[in-house]
């Protein structure tokens, strides 16, 4: 697969602090994401990558001596500045992935690079300094309840010995920054978790780090809540050029905000590319499960029920999925099927999107068989996408 390009949203931004557009994003395994014509996967370049996978295995070791591999095989460049999201169900490896950014987990195999320091192998006060350039946020804040928003906020730069006289304007600009100035002397238990998570947020930002690791943020908030929160984070990503590395279980999360996204499933990389099209051409049964839930692409169970792969020799309807996306998204092309050829459609489920600022539709409908493959020809030939997904007698 090429190896494409993860967006640098904020240039100004990331020539202010140093950093340069990087090679892209390129991710996967070898027996599933074969690499593209004359590269080999052993001449990954980490050159401009923020945060560089280079071959990561993990295995543990359970009790009794039997050994689970949790990752294998991963690699993935991640360009200053942009927002990618790896979905996973739970047990996937992505929280163990995630962790391996910090050093709180370590490779068995292979490299973790963060702005080209080997995470992997640093000790001591090389650890402690990637450290700072990489802020956590926890999906259940962490906070202290002993301290108010402001000390919450302040912990971190006490901690990296900051004079006092600094703290103070740092954490009032931060507080400023995600919103809660009329907070700033309220204690944990007096607030509402959207608030919670901006401290936590804000905590992470206190360091000045380049990288942003969000593990599962919204998990836990309401679904407005959750909205406002992404919000602020792609506010972030776009003032501050930071990158910003999250993990979910939320197909509608990765929509929200990130540019690309990587599915993991059982430690392997099994889809991977620009969020649009991952959405709009999803190959793998993970991937369209967990697109199910926010693309509204699932059969009606009395439809599930009855479709089978076999063509019925007479009569009968084919179901397909369609998908409408890039200059003809918009466009009223079932209208037109009926209209301009007499071919009646029966729609079964489906829903509009919006990816980014680009449309997106994906519906499922039914045809009768003697005109299916007319009818694909023509949505085809106005660029739209056909699947057949299977008969109903």
């Amino acid at each position: 697969m090429p190896r494409q390009e993860i967006g640098v949203q904020n240039k100004a931004a990331m020539h202010d602090r140093g950093l340069h557009r990087g090679q892209g994003f390129y991710l996967g395994d070898t027996t599933r994401n074969p690499p593209r014509p004359g590269r080999k996967m052993t001449d990954i370049t980490t050159e401009g990558a923020s945060i560089a996978f280079d071959k990561v295995g993990k295995a543990f070791t359970k009790a009794g001596g039997a050994t689970v591999n949790a990752l294998e095989g991963i690699s993935l460049d991640v360009a200053p500045g942009s927002i990618t999201g790896i979905i996973g169900r739970s047990g996937a490896g992505k929280s163990t992935l995630l962790r391996m950014v910090n050093g709180l987990e370590r490779p068995t195999t292979g490299n973790v690079l963060v702005g080209g320091e080997d995470v992997s192998t640093a000790k001591g006060g090389k650890l402690r300094a990637i450290r700072r350039d990489v802020g956590m946020i926890f999906q259940h804040f962490n906070l202290l309840s002993s301290r108010t928003v402001a000390g919450n906020i302040a912990l971190p730069l006490e901690v990296a010995g900051m004079p006092s006289a600094q703290i103070k304007p740092r954490v009032a600009d931060l507080i400023d920054r995600v919103g809660l100035s009329a907070q700033a002397g309220r204690y944990p238990a007096e607030l509402s978790g959207g608030q919670k998570q901006r401290i936590g947020i804000a905590r992470a930002l206190a360091t000045g780090p380049k990288v942003l690791l969000s593990d599962e943020a919204t998990s836990a908030l309401d679904p407005e809540t959750t909205q406002t929160v992404l919000l602020l984070l792609k506010d972030i990503n776009r003032d501050l050029g930071l990158t910003i590395l999250l993990i979910t279980h939320e197909m509608a999360v990765v929509r929200d905000i990130a540019s690309h996204v990587a599915v993991i499933d059982a430690g392997r990389i099994v889809e991977h590319g620009a969020t649009y099209d991952i959405f709009t051409a999803p190959q793998h049964a993970t991937t369209r499960s967990f697109l199910s839930g926010v693309t509204g692409v699932t059969l009606p169970a009395f439809v599930k029920e009855r479709l089978t792969q076999t063509a019925p020799s007479k009569g009968g309807e084919e179901v397909i999925r369609v998908t409408f996306a890039g200059a003809h998204a918009t466009d009223p092309m079932l209208a037109r099927l009926t209209q301009d050829m007499g071919i009646p459609v029966n729609i079964l489920a489906g829903a509009v999107e919006e990816i980014g600022t680009r449309p997106f539709g994906n519906l499922l409908v039914s045809l009768p068989v003697a005109q299916a493959a007319q009818a694909r020809a023509f949505l085809e030939q106005h660029g739209l996408l056909t699947e057949v997904l299977g008969y109903v007698g």
